[in-house]
Order: structure tokens, then sequence, then C-alpha cells
């Protein structure tokens, strides 16, 4: 009987995740409403609660799914690459992050698109968060391991911006030079501003040909961090 109870319960909440998705991809992450997903999967509103604590709850969970989403796809095109030259392991990884965000585009806005107002993220969607990042900079420290890394294209950053690029190195946790951590950064934030400026449209009428835009540009910041 227990088993049932929990196979249905298991149900339920699934149901409730689905339209709670729905809901996101209709009315975006500022209008999720547990009122509606309650009617959305045939339960009374306060029935809702028995499932999800709250709105703010049910969007942390819609966060952690997404980042998670996100940085198992990108590692595993990490590791499907691990055969290959740094930079094609690199630009796999970076393809599958805007692979799955032209897939997923309400939820890569909910990740990184404008903040919901009123919300704030829990520190446990901050794992989940770093998955993409800590995938790709592994590909990077693995090079450095291996000694195929090469100089980078940027200078060594100086005050304020060499205590910034410190916490980088010891954030990513690899053994990396300061100028390469810094090439990192800005190949990291292109690559996200790229994938952002392809969904809310900020390219047209310049760019068409988004996906070989976007190999040709990481390509070009992967070389910058020294992968050969």
């Amino acid at each position: 009987m227990a088993g049932k109870r929990q196979a249905s319960r298991l149900r339920i909440d699934a149901d409730i995740m689905r339209a709670a998705r729905s809901q996101l991809t209709e009315v975006g992450a500022t209008g999720l409403s547990l009122r509606e997903i309650a009617r959305e999967v045939g339960m009374v509103s306060s029935a809702v609660y028995r499932y999800v604590d709250s709105r703010d709850a049910l969007l942390t969970r819609l966060i952690i799914e997404a980042y998670d989403a996100l940085g198992g796809n990108v590692e595993r095109a990490s590791a499907d690459h691990a055969d290959s030259t740094d930079l094609d392991r690199w630009t796999a990884a970076c393809l599958a992050t805007r692979s799955w965000a032209v897939e997923n585009p309400h939820e890569y806005l909910l990740l990184y698109g404008s903040p919901v107002p009123g919300y704030a993220a829990p520190s446990d969607t901050v794992d989940p968060g770093v998955r993409p990042t800590l995938a790709l900079a592994r590909i990077v420290g693995d090079a450095a391991a291996a000694d195929r890394l090469q100089p980078p294209n940027v200078a060594s950053p100086t005050e304020p911006l060499d205590d910034e690029v410190a916490r980088m190195i010891e954030y990513v946790d690899i053994d990396i030079t300061a100028a390469h951590a810094a090439a990192f950064l800005i190949a990291w934030t292109q690559m996200f501003g790229l994938v952002s400026f392809e969904l809310t449209n900020q390219t047209r009428g310049i760019v068409d040909s988004h996906q070989q835009f976007f190999e040709f540009a990481v390509r070009a910041t992967g070389t910058a961090i020294g992968l050969r």
C-alpha cells in the first residue's frame, strides 16, 4: 500500500513539474502560478502545497532541473570528445551549451535572463549552476596538466582585476596562469552572451547563420585561451 502511495505521489509530482514547465513556456517565470498549475493537473489549489511549498520553491526546482540538464549536456559533450584535440573538445562543449539553449529557450532564459522580481535563488542552486562552467574549465585544466596549453593572447591582468582572476582560478580549481584564467573568463562570458543575444533576437539583420557564427566565435576564444 505504501508503495502505491509513493508511486502516486511521484506521478503527481511529475505532473506538477510538467505543468510548471508548460507555464514557463507560456507565461514566463514571472507569471508562474501554483493555482493555475493545480487547475491543469486537476487538483484543488490547496492540495498542490502538499508537493510544493511555494512559488519560489517551485522556481528553485525548475532552476536546479535546468542547470542539471544543461550541465549534463556539456559534460557529455566534453567526455565524448576526450580523445579529440583540446580546441575541438572545447568547441564541442560550447556547441552543446548552445544546442541545449536553442532547444530549451525558456529554461535557458530562466537561468541567464532577467531576474524574477521578488525571487532570490537559494544556495542549493549553486552546485548545479556551476556544472557547465566547471565542465569547460576542466578542458582547459586538462590541457594545462598535459602541458599542451599554449600562451594566451591576453596580458596578465593588473589591479584590481588580478584579485578577481585569482578568485576565478580558485573557483574552477585548475592550475593555470592568471593570463590563461583571464582569457577563460572572457571566453566563458562571451559564449553565454552569444547564446543570449541569439535567443533574444539581438543579432537580427546581422547574423543569420547562428550556429556557424557561434562555432567560429568559440573556436576563436578557445584559441585565445591557448587551446590548440
